[in-house]
């Protein structure tokens, strides 16, 4: 088994408790092209990356739709008025059942189930303006009396077509199976004004065929985290699901949360999730581990994805920026213009790729890389024990499932991306849809693309004219020694000035506050990063002034740290609903000062670093 790709590899020198970098690998097939750069080649050109940044573009666009001054004149719709259109239930398979007796689902893509949560005077405790303007959903229908009854699944939506995706997975590197939406239940796809489609989706709605020995609920804390971080890595700019609203359900949920034995009630919650499309890499898995017969419904999801979410590959022409002929060393050419699912497939991971790159720029770990938790639109979804990093460590894992093998932990997220996408594109190869050098070359984009994404965000991080590989990988080094606040100190390092005459004295003042603690040689260590930083700095010839308000740009102040999750999540347990509310209004403008607002820039607390806050188990 080659090791992982050494250009993913962010922390070469890191020890992550023995583990090996192939030992995350150890399914996959790969060619040994993989474990070195591509060389330059005069044939090679990049096409894919202008159709990659302009189908993203048409993406930020609509997410962007909410908060622009458009959405004022749009129309403004009741909930009897949203317009439906349910193309995954028109056009897919369907299970001939529609109980929610948990089951082996075959030959189906979903099953046509209700909303079963108890519920008993839901009370809405939070909704988003900006998914509202998406939707084209009038602020007030937030105060009918009715709302939650809607959003609970309690009374059904007129027009809605309820139903649970059918889709596998590998969990923590080991296929699990037929796994689906367990809790989850699709209300069905919403066209706003602009022609843009939106799935609308209640988790903790009650069981479906998919819920194996699980009740299909979900509790208030675990509502709360997805509901605000959908919203914050929004306003980070990463692509995400949204979510529109959360209600609390009246009811009572019984959760073991550290997996020890003290189970306990909770309050029960059903959130409102947003997307484009809730399809995984598992969506297309499942159908391939399951005989020949079904590998036709890999090639109608393959055709039904890009027809509705890729419809700038159904009809590829050379015209269309992906004429060339990608031969890579000795390697067979690759004509991305004679095959759209090959095409697809390189989108998937350049959008996969650019993901994970955004997510290590703001310190983000997901926590659970099951490749069920993939989006094949390359968003961020299914948020569970995920954390923004504190004091920076590669090693972190915000998971405590995780623990003995860090197999998730921020360092890894990149490489574990790849990995992922070579299950992915396992199925579409199964079916016929793309070679196994059209499986190599999507796995040799990822780590182009992630590559070129990742140097791009620290040297805009740092507001340097160009990469540099030295010194950002020594500040990197620093930061981890020294267990330095990695929001913090990018937000502090925009006051460093281009001035070769600063006295050595004053060398660290402008990033003084993010260095707790530390002694007379890492003080030197640090004196030295900043003075080869402000050379840098000097040499590109950027006023200080225009160089801040840029690095303020990308280096957000405000993060969703876990403890400030857990504020609101203390306050909402006592029937408080405010501070989930301010934090959403906080996390929506993560890059402004917000004067008044700075206790939510703030270090945690001693008491954040207690089980239940600073890690988390799948319990939910």
């Amino acid at each position: 088994m080659p090791p992982l790709p050494p250009r993913l590899r962010l922390f070469p020198n890191l020890n992550l408790g023995g583990l090996h970098p192939g030992r995350l690998l150890p399914h996959a097939s790969f060619s040994p092209r993989l474990c070195r750069p591509p060389p330059p080649c005069p044939t090679l050109r990049r096409p894919i990356r202008r159709f990659l940044t302009r189908a993203m573009a048409s993406t930020t666009a609509g997410h962007e739709a909410g908060t622009s001054g458009e959405a004022a004149v749009r129309p403004r719709r009741a909930l009897e008025e949203l317009a439906w259109d349910e193309t995954f239930v028109r056009e897919l398979p369907a299970d001939p059942r529609s109980d929610n007796i948990p089951r082996q689902v075959l030959h189906a893509c979903y099953t046509k189930v209700a909303p079963t949560a108890p519920i008993d005077s839901p009370k809405l405790v939070a909704w988003s303006p900006a998914v509202a303007d998406l939707l084209d959903l009038d602020h007030k229908e937030f105060e009918r009396p009715e709302f939650p009854e809607f959003f609970s699944g309690a009374t059904p939506l007129a027009g809605s077509m309820p139903y649970a995706q059918c889709y596998g997975g590998h969990q923590f590197g080991s296929w699990a199976g037929q796994l689906g939406d367990g809790r989850a239940i699709t209300l069905g796809e919403v066209l706003n004004s602009r022609g843009e489609r939106w799935e609308l989706q209640l988790k903790g709605a009650g069981k479906t065929p998919y819920s194996r020995f699980a009740d299909g609920l979900a509790v208030l804390r675990s509502s709360i985290r997805e509901f605000l971080c959908s919203e914050a890595m929004h306003g980070l700019g990463i692509p995400t699901t949204r979510a529109l609203c959360l209600v609390e359900t009246g009811k009572s949920v019984v959760r073991d949360m550290f997996y020890d034995g003290n189970s306990k009630e909770e309050p029960g919650a059903i959130v409102c999730r947003v997307a484009p499309s809730f399809l995984r890499f598992g969506s297309f898995q499942i159908h391939a581990t399951r005989g020949k017969e079904d590998l036709k419904i890999v090639h109608q999801l393959a055709d039904y994805t890009i027809r509705h979410h890729y419809p700038h590959l159904e009809n590829i022409t050379k015209s269309e920026g992906l004429s060339f002929e990608a031969a890579i060393g000795d390697s067979p050419a690759i004509d991305l213009t004679s095959n759209k699912y090959a095409a697809w497939a390189v989108e998937v991971a350049e959008r996969t790729a650019y993901l994970i790159a955004r997510w290590q720029g703001v310190g983000f770990t997901h926590g659970v890389l099951n490749t069920d938790n993939m989006s094949v639109l390359g968003l961020t979804i299914d948020y569970g024990p995920f954390g923004f990093l504190d004091a920076f460590d590669p090693g972190f894992t915000p998971n405590t499932t995780d623990l003995p093998g860090k197999r998730y932990c921020f360092a890894n997220q990149p490489d574990v991306g790849l990995w992922n996408i070579a299950q992915f594109t396992g199925p579409l190869s199964s079916a016929g849809l793309i070679s196994k050098d059209e499986a190599n070359y999507v796995m040799e984009r990822y780590g182009t693309k992630f590559m070129d994404e990742y140097q791009s965000i620290m040297t805009k991080k740092l507001g340097l004219p160009k990469y540099n590989k030295q010194l950002i990988g020594k500040l990197l080094n620093n930061l981890a020694i020294d267990k330095v606040d990695y929001t913090n100190f990018f937000r502090l390092v925009s006051n460093v000035k281009a001035d070769p005459g600063i006295p050595e004295s004053a060398l660290l003042v402008p990033i003084k506050a993010a260095l707790l603690d530390i002694g007379q040689e890492r003080k030197e260590a640090w004196i030295s990063w900043v003075q080869t930083y402000i050379e840098e700095l000097v040499a590109s010839g950027v006023s200080d002034e225009e160089r801040k308000a840029t690095m303020n740009s990308v280096n957000p102040k405000y993060i969703l740290r876990n403890y400030l999750c857990q504020t609101a999540i203390d306050a909402a347990d006592l029937g408080d609903y405010e501070e989930v509310r301010r934090l959403l209004k906080v996390m929506e403008r993560p890059y402004d000062e917000q004067p008044g607002m700075e206790k939510y820039a703030r270090l945690p607390p001693a008491w954040a670093y207690r089980p239940g806050v600073c890690m988390l188990s799948c319990s939910s």
